[in-house]
This record gives C-alpha cells, sequence and structure tokens, in this order.
C-alpha cells in the first residue's frame, strides 16, 4: 500500500518567524510541510519534511513517547538544480558511502573523535567521543564575536569550534553562563541550555506538528503544490 502524506502550506508571517524558512527572510515565502509516522513498533517516530520556496529541504523525527527531536537534517539545490547530500544538524552523522573493499584503502579510524548533537527538552547538547581525558583537561567557553562555542583541551589534543543554528535563527545572543559540561566513558557532553524564546518557539511549533496526521509507515517523497 502506497504511504500517505497530508501536506499544508503557511503563510510566512507565522511561521518564517521561528524558522527563518533556513535563512529567507521573504515575509511572503511560505513553505510545504510533509508529514508521515513511522508505525513500526520498535521505533516509532513522528517524521516531518520540510520543503522552502527557495529550494533548501529539512527532515525531522522526534520520539513519540517523548517527543524530543531526534534527527534534523537539510539538503540544499546546486547551482544548476541538483540535489545535494543531507546534512545532519541534530542526531548521528550520516555513514559514509563505501568507497573500497581494498584493506589498504586509508580510512578514518574508529578510534577519532566523533561529534554529534543529541538535544534534550530543555538543552542542546553535543557528544563527542573517543576523548580518553581527564575533565581537567577540558575548557568549554563562548567566542561571542564569532557566534560560536569553542572546545580545547590544555594538552593539545583536541579543538572544536561549531555554531548553534538555533540562536542564528532567532537571532539570539550566546550566553556563556548557560554552558555546562561533564565527560565519562570517553565521552565529553556539552550542553547549552535553551532560552526562553527557543522554548516557546519549540512548544509552539511542536503543538502545529501534533495536528497534522499521518498515516502509512516509512518515508514518503512529497512535492510542493
Amino acid at each position: 500500500m502506497t504511504p500517505h502524506c497530508n501536506i499544508a502550506s503557511f503563510p510566512a508571517n507565522r511561521i518564517v518567524t521561528r524558522r527563518q524558512a533556513g535563512g529567507t527572510t521573504d515575509a511572503e515565502a511560505y513553505y510545504t510541510r510533509c508529514f508521515t509516522i513511522n508505525r513500526h513498533w520498535k521505533n516509532r517516530k513522528r517524521k516531518i519534511h520540510y520543503l522552502f520556496t527557495d529550494g533548501k529541504e529539512m527532515a525531522e523525527e522526534y520520539d513519540l513517547k517523548t517527543d524530543e527531536l531526534t534527527v534534523r537534517k537539510w539538503r540544499h539545490k546546486s547551482p544548476l538544480g541538483a540535489q545535494g547530500q543531507w546534512q545532519v544538524e541534530v542526531g548521528e552523522p550520516l555513514a559514509d558511502p563505501v568507497t573500497s573493499l581494498d584493506p589498504e584503502v586509508i580510512k578514518e579510524s574508529c578510534s577519532n573523535p566523533v561529534f554529534t548533537r543529541k538535544d534534550t527538552k530543555t538543552s542542546f547538547q553535543w557528544r563527542i567521543r573517543n576523548l580518553p581525558y581527564h575533565k581537567d583537561v577540558f575548557s568549554v567557553s563562548v567566542e561571542p564575536s564569532e557566534r560560536c562555542i569553542i572546545i580545547k583541551t590544555s594538552n593539545k589534543k583536541y579543538y572544536k569550534k561549531f555554531v548553534v543554528p538555533d540562536l542564528d535563527r532567532s537571532q539570539l545572543p550566546l550566553d556563556s553562563s548557560a554552558i555546562s559540561f561533564t565527560h565519562s566513558n570517553n565521552t565529553l557532553i556539552v550542553s547549552y541550555k535553551k532560552p526562553k524564546e527557543i522554548l516557546t518557539l519549540e512548544q509552539e511549533l511542536l503543538k502545529e506538528l501534533k495536528k497534522l496526521k499521518g498515516t502509512g509507515e516509512g518515508d514518503v517523497d512529497c512535492k510542493t503544490q
């Protein structure tokens, strides 16, 4: 049976104000939303596919039990109109395609640090696995001029600079007092407490998403109307 999806369009002055349409500022822009539910009993998810008028796509997945965002990824079209690769913002990185079975081909070591983002209801959260150092070695700070967070170690074994796209889209400042971090089992966990504006935005958006009905299993390739 062909999966079914519901599609609806919304004016930008209600939605783009919160989402910034992936960077779009045109007040008359709108986006089309395709909503499906994966009904697999082991992995119940709410899947939403956003199509923006500038050609960008955003796909999100929410846990149906906790309503927590588990995946957010973006895809942009090339200047010639070809679909680009998905870029993960929240969730586990996409696996690289296997390009060779030759054991002599150089591959990324599985012991290299792995940077992922996994949010909670109240915090943006990043996890960096394979960092076998003591917590005292790490420092996490905010660089206001570059609107980024910087992680570094005193032994100069690790350095990472990254932005918080949600704050950029909402044009909110970075607050150094909102950052905390811990380290356990060779994993550094960095948390940034979500500002009230983000919490309100997410609560309102989730209410709208719950109003949409979805049936069928699997992903649906949706087209704008």
